[in-house]
C-alpha cells in the first residue's frame, strides 16, 4: 500500500511492526511499543531495543527504553518555547504542540465563510487555521454537506443542516481597545451549536457547563486565572484611563453598565427590558436609597455606536454617570452590578460581587446571580461553583491566539500578553 497522504500517527496505530533504514519513524515506533527492524545504524539501534541487520558498535550496550527516551528527548536536545523565546522543558513544548494539533483538527478541511468584511477575513483565517477558509457572498455554490461560518447570530435558514454552521464572536478577554475601533482580538468564540449571548436556545458553552464533570486540575486553573484577572484589573476591552472613588458615606453602591441597544446580545438575550433607561428605572424603583452609578458602553462613548433612547434624562434615575474610567476600577469599589446581559456582570462575579440580571446572559441561571427572568424547564438547572463557570467560559469555550506567534495559546498566556499589551 502506498500511504503518501496518511498521517504517520495513523500508520503507527495500525502497524504491527516497522522496518526502516535510519528513519526517525523507527524511534517513534519504539515510543508506540512497536517492534522495529533496522537496516542501517540509526541513533536508536544497537541498544538491544531493535532487531538490527548491521552489527552494533561495541560502544553501544543494552539500555532500557526509558533510558533511550530520556537521553534522546530530555537530556540531549535544547528547547526554546515559541511564545517566549526562552529555554523550556520538553513537556512545555509538547503541551504547546498538542494544543496546536487539537485546535487545528476541530473542523473540516474546507469551510465557507459567509458575509465577512475585508478587515475580518485574515482574522477568520487565523482563528480557523487548520482549515482552508473560502469566503463567499451567498450560499448558491455551497453543497449541503459543507460547513458554513457566520458572524454572531446571523440568520442561516438557507443552510440545509443547522449543525453545519459555525458562529464566531468576540471572546470575553478580547483586546486593549474596542472591536468597533478595528482593534485585533486575542480571543474569539467558535460555536457549532448556537452562540453564548442567545438566551433563547442552547450554546456550546451552555452544554459544556451542563455536562462538565468535576475536575480538580481544571478548577485549580480556573481559580488561579480568576484571581489573577481580579488582581491585575483586566476586563474585556481594557479601555479608560480615569479614576473614580466611592462616594463618602454611601452605604450601598450599585453599578449599572450601559449596553449598545442595537446589539444582538439584547435582541436575543433580553426578552423583557431591552433599553438602558428602562433598566435604570427598574433599578431605581427597587433601590430608592442606593447610590446608582451608570457607565455608558465604551462604543457609545467613542461615537462608534448609537446612543439609546431616553438617555438624556438618565440622571433622573441615577446619581452619577462615569465615562472614561476602567471597568475594573469601578468593580473594585461598588457593592453590586445590575445588568441586562452585559459582560460586566460576569466580570463582577470574578471579583465576588453581587450580580442582579434583568436579562438572560450566559452567566445567569447557574445559582451564582439573582435572576429576574427564568430559563425554560430543563435548561440551566444545574448549580455551579464560580470556578466551574470560569473554567467553561474562559478556559474551554474561547479560542486564544498569541500576538507573538499567531498560533493558538492558552488563556493564561493570553492574559500575560494582554498585560504586556
Amino acid at each position: 500500500v502506498l500511504a503518501q497522504d496518511v498521517h504517520p500517527v495513523r500508520l503507527l496505530e495500525e502497524a504491527q511492526a516497522v522496518y526502516c533504514v535510519t528513519s526517525q519513524m523507527g524511534f517513534e515506533a519504539l515510543l508506540w511499543g512497536k517492534p522495529v527492524r533496522t537496516f542501517g545504524m540509526p541513533f536508536y539501534a544497537g541498544w538491544g531495543l531493535t532487531q538490527d541487520e548491521l552489527p552494533a558498535p561495541l560502544r553501544r550496550q543494552p539500555v532500557s527504553l526509558l533510558q533511550l527516551v530520556y537521553a534522546a528527548l530530555i537530556a540531549y536536545p535544547r528547547y526554546v518555547h515559541p511564545e517566549t523565546g526562552l529555554s523550556c522543558e520538553v513537556e512545555s513544548l509538547l503541551s504547546w504542540m498538542g494544543l496546536q494539533r487539537q485546535m487545528r483538527e476541530r473542523f473540516p478541511a474546507v469551510v465557507f465563510a459567509l458575509g465577512f468584511s475585508r478587515w475580518k477575513r485574515p482574522i477568520v483565517r487565523d482563528f480557523l487555521q487548520g482549515s482552508q477558509v473560502r469566503f463567499i457572498k451567498d450560499l448558491s455554490s455551497v453543497s449541503e454537506e459543507s460547513t458554513v461560518v457566520v458572524w454572531g447570530r446571523r440568520k442561516t435558514e438557507e443552510v440545509a443542516n443547522p449543525l453545519q454552521v459555525l458562529r464566531l464572536e468576540d471572546g470575553f478577554l478580547r483586546s486593549v481597545g474596542l472591536g468597533a475601533d478595528l482593534i485585533r482580538p486575542i480571543s474569539w468564540i467558535v460555536d457549532d451549536c448556537g452562540i453564548y449571548f442567545d438566551g433563547s436556545q442552547s450554546s456550546q458553552l451552555e452544554q459544556l457547563l451542563m455536562t462538565q464533570a468535576a475536575n480538580e486540575p481544571l478548577s485549580r486553573r480556573a481559580r488561579n486565572l480568576r484571581e489573577r484577572i481580579a488582581a491585575t484589573g483586566l476586563t474585556k476591552y481594557n479601555v479608560g484611563v480615569g479614576q473614580w472613588h466611592r462616594p463618602a458615606g454611601a452605604k450601598r453602591v450599585i453599578l449599572v453598565p450601559g449596553q449598545v441597544e442595537s446589539d444582538a446580545s439584547l435582541a436575543w438575550g433580553a426578552p423583557g427590558l431591552r433599553h438602558n433607561d428602562e433598566l435604570l428605572q427598574a433599578v431605581r424603583q427597587v433601590n430608592p436609597d442606593a447610590w446608582v452609578v451608570y457607565k455608558p458602553h465604551p462604543d457609545v462613548v467613542a461615537g462608534l455606536r448609537a446612543q439609546g433612547k431616553g438617555m438624556a434624562e438618565l440622571m433622573v434615575h441615577c446619581n452619577e454617570q462615569v465615562v472614561d474610567v476602567p471597568m475594573a476600577v469601578l468593580l473594585d469599589q461598588v457593592d453590586e452590578v445590575h445588568t441586562l446581559t452585559s459582560l460586566a456582570g460576569f466580570e463582577a462575579l470574578l471579583r465576588g460581587k453581587r450580580v442582579v440580571c434583568y436579562g438572560l446572559p450566559f452567566y445567569a441561571g447557574w445559582g451564582l446571580t439573582e435572576d429576574k427572568l427564568s430559563f425554560p424547564t430543563g435548561r440551566r438547572g444545574r448549580k455551579l461553583h464560580l470556578d466551574d463557570l470560569v473554567a467553561g467560559a474562559l478556559l474551554l469555550y474561547p479560542c486564544y491566539l498569541s500576538r507573538q506567534t499567531g498560533r493558538f495559546t492558552t488563556a493564561e498566556r493570553a492574559l500575560t500578553e494582554l498585560l504586556a499589551w
